[in-house]
């Protein structure tokens, strides 16, 4: 298998270098996400994403949870 692979971004189409042979040294390596992060963007997306998008979509994971616990509390009022 290939350790190195010419890849387009899913989201943006952006290229880079998909190091999967040599996970620690790919992009996304840098990219830190819970499980329930992870399953929220592979729900959107099914191929490699860069960094940027990878960060872009774990914050906006994020921003949605915030806005469904805000709409819990205020339910609870």
């Amino acid at each position: 298998m290939c350790s190195h692979e010419e890849k387009k971004c899913a989201k943006c189409g952006i290229a880079f270098e998909c190091r999967v042979g040599n996970i620690i040294n790919c992009q996304c390596y840098t990219v830190k996400l819970t499980n329930a992060e992870r399953d929220y963007i592979a729900t959107r997306h099914t191929d490699c994403l860069c960094a940027g998008c990878m960060l872009q979509l774990k914050n906006e994971y994020h921003q949605l949870q915030q806005q469904l616990q805000l709409k819990i509390f205020l339910r609870g009022r």
